[in-house]
């Protein structure tokens, strides 16, 4: 049932992405406002820049959801033939709607543009990337899309597919015919190592598509931050799309690097950026600094780090940020893409940023200043016993509900199948520190609860505008979290069944770390281990939640990874649970209005577009996840009435 636990690495930090909606009943401008778009347009991985995911056509709706049919079926073909790493294979992108084609990326970076209402493929692209060589993670989420204004029509890279891929390149693709963008760096590539200290090149990538802004493309980078201290550069850059020379590179830990006591690296943004092209403002989501749990060598709140940063999109100038997990020592990163919506609250009308975290914290702050729209209070939290470890003495807590719940993983609240099950994993976990969130790990082993992929991941939110509602699901699980010194590594690795265990290498102290999971292969921590939830953001108040997914032995809530959509037809769109089921949900009251069951599991989050005969499709990825178990495959489906 929840096989991807039992494996060794469960680090959903990087493995998680986004998919969006953003349609439109007359013209949309995209993010570059240049360009006047069909009738329907989802020309981001958000479904605009700035991540809403939600569908202006009401064409399917909560009336007539229960007649939606498969209307075409799309394979990529890629499930890892002759791969050195084909266990790790996801397929988590969501496809962009752009010029009236569809366009979408597999994990070793080819892409394909395909016929919106039959499936047909038009074209494709490989990079041709080295199936021997070795990579932290084996994901591409999606594609970006860019007009260039000063073109005619019918001049070459017009309008262009933009992609950052595993082995970090930066590609322009012209739109119409696949081809690369010669003028583009060299012959339609960016060589993203150059510039940047990267300590190995297989634990540097770009998993997630770049962000634009007029004629930029801004990305961050997927590092691999639990084997280094200094794991590399997380540096966030933008390159001119035209030239493909480098306009501006901001580093998250620039201002800290004075203080570090050793080697340091990452504060990385591995997830979607998102754009107000009005306000001249790209939000950039962080990581923490490595490695992800020892900070000894990095004093201090580690400024940047694990926060929703607010730069400049033209320049890279810090406007603002927000941090949300001071002296990050839990892989707690800044997961999901920051939705940026208008909230109607006391009269006015507040642009806001909404960042989801993986503690179930939703922080809404002024997208102009960073300003708390909901309260915010620093909450004394456990302190660590590791000499020479400084935690942060508070963390912040949102005074909006907490989606992950917040009940604690205690004797008196263990799950277990059966009476012996739950005795035996109240005996297991009473072996380990266990304070609650927060609880910091230790040589006597801690329970981190929520685990470092529970909350809300990069399958981020999406947004109800009419409504004000918020949809959010999060995934639900603690892990087992235990240092040790250096000198014992190759002791500890032999006798570590089940466990990840990282060198963390430059830093006095290694890591192992397991999914907290009882003799009969369920979570120790309580049902539902997924859930569905929507605020009014009008009104602070939490509307609805229910259990998300169904087990094969009926138990309610499953795990899971991807995201949802809402639409103006009141429905809400979501697979990501490991069921391989598809569903539509009420966005007024969370009932399930519809359902199929796919091919794979849809490890993704869809999106939605109306084509040229004035069609509405709903279209998922299906492609199960290597990395988390679920059996691979290359399925891209859509829905039609």
């Amino acid at each position: 049932m929840i096989r991807f636990l039992l494996k060794n690495n469960l680090s959903f930090s990087n493995t998680f992405h986004f998919l969006v909606i953003s349609l439109c009943l007359f013209q949309v401008v995209t993010a570059q406002e240049h360009v006047a778009q069909a009738p329907a347009s989802w020309y981001a991985y958000g479904g605009d820049a700035g991540g809403n995911r939600y569908v202006r056509s009401d064409q399917i709706n909560s009336e007539n959801v229960m007649d939606l049919k498969p209307a075409w079926t799309f394979r990529t073909g890629e499930l890892g033939q002759n791969s050195s790493i084909a266990e790790k294979l996801t397929f988590e992108a969501t496809p962009i709607f752009f010029d009236n084609r569809l366009y979408l990326s597999t994990s070793y970076g080819k892409v394909f543009a395909l016929d919106p209402t039959s499936g047909t493929e038009l074209w494709s692209y490989d990079p041709k990337i080295d199936r021997n060589a070795s990579f932290s993670e084996l994901t591409s989420r999606g594609v970006s899309s860019w007009t260039d204004p000063d073109l005619h029509a019918d001049e070459a890279c017009k309008k262009c597919i933009v992609l950052g891929t595993i082995h970090a390149k930066l590609i322009k693709l012209d739109a119409i015919t696949g081809k690369p963008c010669k003028n583009f760096g060299k012959k339609g590539v960016v060589d993203l190592y150059e510039g940047v200290f990267v300590a190995e090149k297989g634990d540097y990538q770009t998993t997630s598509p770049p962000a634009i802004y007029q004629d930029l493309a801004i990305t961050g980078s997927s590092i691999g931050d639990n084997f280094n201290a200094d794991t590399g550069n997380g540096s966030v850059r933008a390159f001119s799309l035209r030239t493909g020379k480098l306009v501006w590179s901001w580093d998250p830990l620039a201002e800290a690097r004075s203080t570090f006591k050793g080697p340091v690296g990452a504060a990385n943004a591995w997830s979607v950026l998102s754009v107000d092209v009005a306000r001249d403002l790209v939000f950039v989501p962080t990581g923490s600094a490595s490695p992800d749990f020892y900070g000894g060598y990095r004093p201090g709140d580690n400024r940047y780090a694990n926060s929703v940063v607010a730069l400049k999109a033209s320049t890279g100038q810090l406007v603002w940020h927000f941090q949300t997990v001071h002296h990050d020592l839990w892989d707690y990163d800044v997961a999901a893409q920051p939705a940026l919506v208008e909230i109607r609250k006391d009269g006015k009308t507040i642009p806001a940023v909404v960042q989801a975290t993986k503690t179930g914290n939703l922080f809404v702050l002024h997208r102009e200043t960073g300003e708390p729209i909901y309260p915010i209070e620093e909450r004394t939290v456990p302190q660590s016993d590791i000499p020479g470890e400084e935690t942060a003495p508070t963390q912040p807590f949102s005074s909006l509900p907490n989606l992950m719940g917040q009940v604690p993983l205690t004797a008196a609240t263990v799950w277990g199948k059966t009476p012996e099950e739950r005795q035996k994993n109240a005996r297991f976990i009473a072996k380990f520190r266990n304070e609650g969130l927060f609880t910091p790990p230790s040589v006597q082993g801690s329970v981190l609860y929520p685990g470092n992929g529970s909350g809300t991941n990069w399958g981020s939110v999406s947004y109800d505008v009419e409504n004000q509602l918020l949809i959010a699901n999060t995934c639900r699980f603690a892990t087992l979290v235990e240092l040790f010194k250096q000198d014992e590594f190759d002791r500890k690795r032999a006798d570590s069944k089940g466990f990840e265990v990282s060198r963390q290498r430059g830093a006095p102290y290694a890591m192992r770390r397991r999914t907290m999971i009882g003799e009969s292969g369920t979570l120790m921590n309580p049902p539902p281990w997924g859930t569905l939830a929507a605020v009014n953001l009008s009104t602070g108040q939490l509307e609805w939640e229910i259990a998300l997914g169904t087990s094969e032995d009926g138990l309610s809530g499953l795990p899971n990874a991807g995201g949802s959509i809402v639409t103006a037809g009141g429905l809400v769109f979501i697979a990501a649970t490991f069921d391989k089921k598809f569903r539509a949900f009420s966005s007024a009251d969370g009932t399930v209005l519809w359902e199929t069951e796919l091919p794979r599991c849809g490890i993704a989050t869809p999106m939605s577009y109306v084509d040229k005969n004035g069609k509405q499709f709903v279209v998922i990825a299906a492609g199960g996840h290597g990395k988390m178990g679920p059996e691979i495959g290359d399925f891209l489906m859509a829905f039609s009435l």
